[in-house]
Formats: C-alpha cells, structure tokens, sequence
C-alpha cells in the first residue's frame, strides 16, 4: 500500500478497493470509474466507520460494494479471531430498546426537570434574495425600475428584453439543446413565494408585490456592490433608469495574457488534414465562401536554410486606421433550429461580429481598415488584417466525439502550424448522462491537461453557450484596448508561400522580439485551407488514416519507415514463403516493424492486419 494510504482513516477498507479497483484495471472492466470514485471518496475522508454498511453516504460505495467489503470484514475477523462489528440496523435496534427501557426510568423526573429547562430559541428565517445574475434576481431587477404603484405592469417580452443583461443565462432559450427550461422559468417560483403577481388577460402583466419590494431594495444594494446599477434612496417612490441606458458590461471570467507559442520546425507534425468535423460542416455553406481565399498564397517551394527566406519591408498600419473585430464561424450554431442564436445574443451585448465560413477555428479577430481600398494598394489583399487570437469551441460531447474519430488531435496539429500565437480552447461542459460521460471521464481529462501542458494553449471551461458569448464579448473589449492603439506590421503577401510561411514568421518574430508581424486575412485564409497545402506526403497520410484505428501519430511512424504509397506496397509484395507464410508475415509487418512504440503510437496487431488488407491485399 502508498504511504500515503496508510494516512487515511479506514486504511484496511481502503487497501481492498484499490486491490479490485488494480483487478478492474488490468481486465479493462466497466467497474473501473466505480471503484476510482470509491477509492478517492474513501481516501479523502476522514471519519473513521465501524462497519463498511455505513460508506453507503460516500460516492462511488452501492449496496453491492458495502455488502462486498462486509464479507471481507467477516472473512478477516475469523482469520484473527476478531469479533464482527455489529450491523447498524442491529446495533440501532439495540440501542432503541436500551432508549426505552432508560425513558420509564427517568419517567418520574421528567416533570420536575421540564421547569428548569431553557425555552428553544426560535430559528430566525434568512430573508430571501435571489443568488447573483439568476432569473429570479434578473427578474425582481427589472420589475423595480418601474414606480412601485404603477397601474400597468409589464408585459413579458418588454420584462424579458429589461431583465436579460442582469441575467447569466438566457430568457429565451435552455442552456443547452437538451434542455427544456429557460431562465424565464423563475418566474414561478417568484410567484409561488409571492413576491410577483400578474393582472390581466389575454395578455398578461407583472409587477412587485410588497414582499416584492423588499427582495428589490435588497438586490439592487448587492447590484449596485457589483457595479450594475446605482442604488436610489428613494426606490419604492422614484423611477429607476430604463432598461435601454445599459450599463457597461462586467467581464466575465478570465482573460488570458498574451503568450508566444514556439513555432515548430519538426518535419514529422501531421500535415493530414480530416474534414468530418460536426459542427463544421461544409455542406451547409455556399461553396463561394468556401473557396473565397484559396489562390491567394502559392504553394512556392521548400526552404534550405534561413538565407533563402525573402527580404521585405513590413506594411505599417497606424493607430485610427482600422478597427478590431470578432469573426464568427457561420458553422457556428446553437441547434439545427437555432442558428442565428450566438450572432443575435452577441449583436444584443453591441458586438456585431463578421459571419463568415473560416478556414481555421470557430473564432477569430482581424483589424479591419476604415478605408477599404488601402491595404490593396500596399501590397496586401482585401481590408482585413490577421491578428494573433483564434479560438476553437467544443462542447463537451463534440470533445468527446472528437477525441474517438481523432479529429481532436487533428485540429490541434492544424492549429499549431497556422503560426497563430495565442490559442485558446473554450470546453462547455454541458450537462450529459452521468453513464455515458463516466465511460470517457478519464479521456477527457487526458484531453484537457494535454491542451494546456503539451500545447501550452488557454483553457477556457464554461457552463453553457451564454456564458462562452459573454466570454467572447469580454474578449473583443480586451483585444480593442490591446490593438487599436499600437500600430501594425503587417508581412507583404507577395513574398509569401505555404512553404515559407512558418520559417518567415519564425525569423521575423525572433530577429525583432518587440514588434509584432502579421498577414492579411486572405492570405492567412489560403495557408490554412485544407487543400491548398496538399502534397503527396499529406495525400499518403490521409489515405493511411481512412483505415479505422490509424491515428495521426501512427499514419506519420509509418510514413517515416516506408516514405511513399510505392514503398509501403513494394514492402507487403517482397515478402517470400508459401502463400500461408506470406500472409502471416503481411499481417504482422506493420506491427513487427513499429513494436518499438509506445502509448498513443503503439500499433497492435489487430490495426497491423486491417492495414494488410487494404495495403497487401491480404
């Protein structure tokens, strides 16, 4: 047992679940994320239990597992000769007779000592307040700024458009497709607790009650703490300031610094590139966008040495010469049905972003010029200007479903050879079926710490899509304080290929550390296309990785042994024997020759032979 076993209050039990728990393991059995839980809950406290019936109140301890480790207990007992901890039940009952039996005793004395006892304090209910940028808080908010004796009310959606910018979640839409309930549903529990009445009919209109009134004047000082809005002395008389004299939107979580990511010089990163992406899906954008950018950079040819990158001078763009703005990813969409969601609420909060099929990410920013023409004259296309922010958003089941297919590790090699600086990751862990999300708890963690350790990109984890747009609002503030007041250098188009491209930003950003470079966003939008930079390499790893089981990482350590498709097929037609021979050899080749691997790279045999089929003709 660890060391740090030993420290645990119930040693003895905790040794057993980690013996089934290592058992689990070693069998692949789908007991293995209930014995973790079991054996973290258990570690980690520190109440010492008399008989394993009472770990039932742990997570991860079932009726099945306490009965388990009971007849474990009992085994060890009369091994060492122990007496058995008596069963709760038994001992409660045990205890109840001895209770009663002490009562009739004390019976008779009962009376005398009732005088002498203090009187019980009456427990002092806590007033209600609603938690912060609730529904509910949202709601008593903006039915405040009316006069308290208001004859009207107001009708749902003019409370709706008031309420929302108090409110975290949406009035009009779950927080997730899966879900039912918007935030409007706490106006029913106002009701209930009779702090909102409606009047009128058909259409209906709310406003405060007294009780109302009181929960107002107590949100609105917790508000004005916040900086929401200015607390009136004289609320319940006065008129407050209407809904449309919004104040200014509090950031909302955490803004990552900007920091340099080291471009890869490492000729085996994955250049294949998948297109399956489900959200991403082509097919629902125009083809015209699609193929906007692609001939604006040539494919060139490859680099020999630092002396043969060109030598340009940086097209500058002042201060109050352009703007920044959110580009979106018009694949980017909340429900099949719900499409235009994220752009509205954005368009909502006064950041209309740019919608537009990207290439790369589901977000971006660009400095867009105010005059249209000038950028063209200068040597670069369009109006727009690459800055060094992308984002890519997953939902916690799209992570999941990237993470089997491979395109997760995919879109990280993409993202890394795009020569964009400061990546951030947005997971939205929505709710999921505890069942199905426990089978792959253990990937996603894997997942999460790789993107922030390995990559060394910003992890950004949010609860819902409302909470990734206020992100992405904060963001688009920060970025216009960050960019609109330095000027920028930007890399003329015409000395740039597919080829060039990295070592140029590499020695441009290494020989002035203080100045930073960047492209246009049609030239950026033509090095990141997916067919643009194809060559026989990428073309040869695609087609090793359209075999199931054939990872990024495995396509490229085959690739690095049998260079080209004519290699690999020479390899499976030189091997000699009988014809039975032969076949056992093609099975096994791949496997025989990469058993050195390890990890995510490892190649069994089973993959080895679905290889053999496709590449041997086996």
């Amino acid at each position: 047992m660890p060391q740090d076993d030993n420290a645990c209050a119930n040693p003895m039990l905790l040794e057993w679940v980690k013996e089934w728990w290592d058992t689990a393991r070693e069998r692949n059995s789908k007991g293995v994320t209930t014995y973790k839980h079991a054996y973290d809950s258990l570690k980690a406290c520190p109440v010492v239990f008399e008989h394993p019936a009472l770990l039932q109140q742990l997570k991860g301890f079932g009726p099945k597992l306490c009965e388990r480790l009971s007849d474990k207990l009992k085994e060890y007992c009369e091994e060492n000769g122990l007496p058995m901890p008596l069963h709760p039940s038994k001992k409660r009952g045990a205890a109840n007779r001895l209770a009663r039996a002490l009562h009739e005793v004390a019976e008779e004395g009962e009376d005398d000592e009732e005088a002498a006892r203090p009187a019980k304090k009456v427990r002092k209910v806590k007033p209600y307040v609603p938690n912060y940028r609730t529904g509910a808080y949202a709601l008593v908010l903006a039915l405040s700024m009316q006069e308290k004796n208001a004859p009207v009310g107001m009708t749902k959606a003019d409370l709706i458009d008031a309420a929302q910018q108090y409110c975290d979640a949406s009035f009009t839409a779950p927080p997730d497709p899966t879900k039912f309930y918007t935030a409007w549903a706490s106006m029913k529990t106002l009701s209930q607790k009779e702090l909102v009445y409606e009047r009128g009919r058909p259409l209906k209109r709310y406003a405060l009650t007294d009780e109302g009134w009181e929960v107002a004047k107590r949100i609105r000082a917790l508000a004005a703490a916040n900086g929401e809005v200015t607390v009136d002395p004289n609320i319940v008389r006065g008129v407050s300031p209407p809904a449309t004299n919004r104040p200014a939107a509090v950031p909302q979580g955490h803004v990552p610094q900007a920091v340099a990511q080291p471009i890869s010089d490492d000729e085996d990163e994955l250049e294949a590139f998948q297109e399956n992406d489900n959200h991403n899906n082509d097919k629902d954008v125009p083809q015209s966008q699609l193929s906007e950018f692609k001939d604006v950079v040539a494919d060139g040819t490859p680099v020999a040495d630092v002396s043969a990158l060109p030598v340009f001078t940086p097209i500058r763009l002042a201060p109050g010469t352009f703007t920044v703005e959110l580009v979106l990813d018009v694949r980017e969409v909340r429900a099949k049905t719900d499409r235009d969601y994220m752009q509205a609420e954005l368009a909502k909060r006064g950041i209309k972003p740019i919608m537009r099929a990207l290439k790369l990410g589901d977000a971006l920013w660009v400095a867009k010029c105010t005059q249209p023409s000038w950028l063209t004259r200068v040597g670069a296309e369009g109006d727009e200007v690459m800055l060094d922010w992308i984002v890519e958003r997953k939902r916690l089941d799209d992570l999941i479903g990237s993470i089997k297919d491979g395109r997760f590790h995919e879109q990280k090699f993409r993202l890394r050879r795009s020569g964009i600086k400061n990546v951030v990751y947005i997971v939205e862990e929505i709710a999921m079926d505890s069942t199905h999300f426990s089978k792959h708890e253990e990937a996603v963690q894997s997942a999460v710490a790789s993107i922030q350790v390995v990559n060394g990109y910003f992890l950004k984890r949010t609860q819902m899509m409302d909470e990734t747009i206020r992100y992405l609002i904060s963001m688009t503030n920060m970025l216009k304080k960050v960019y609109e007041s330095k000027p920028l250098h930007v890399i003329p188009t015409a000395v740039l290929t597919a080829k060039n491209y990295l070592p140029l930003l590499k020695q441009a950003r290494e020989k002035n550390p203080s100045m930073s470079h960047y492209v246009s966003y049609p030239a950026f939008a033509s090095l990141a296309s997916k067919s643009d930079l194809m060559t026989l390499r990428d073309l040869y790893l695609k087609m090793l990785m359209c075999t199931r089981g054939v990872t990024g990482e495995k396509a490229i350590e085959i690739q690095k042994v049998w260079k080209t498709p004519y290699d690999f097929v020479k390899a499976y037609e030189r091997l000699a024997g009988t014809a039975e021979e032969v076949k056992k050899k093609k099975i096994s080749l791949v496997s025989d020759q990469l058993d050195h691997l390890v990890g995510r790279k490892k190649m069994i045999k089973g993959v080895s032979h679905k290889i053999a089929e496709v590449w041997g003709d086996v």
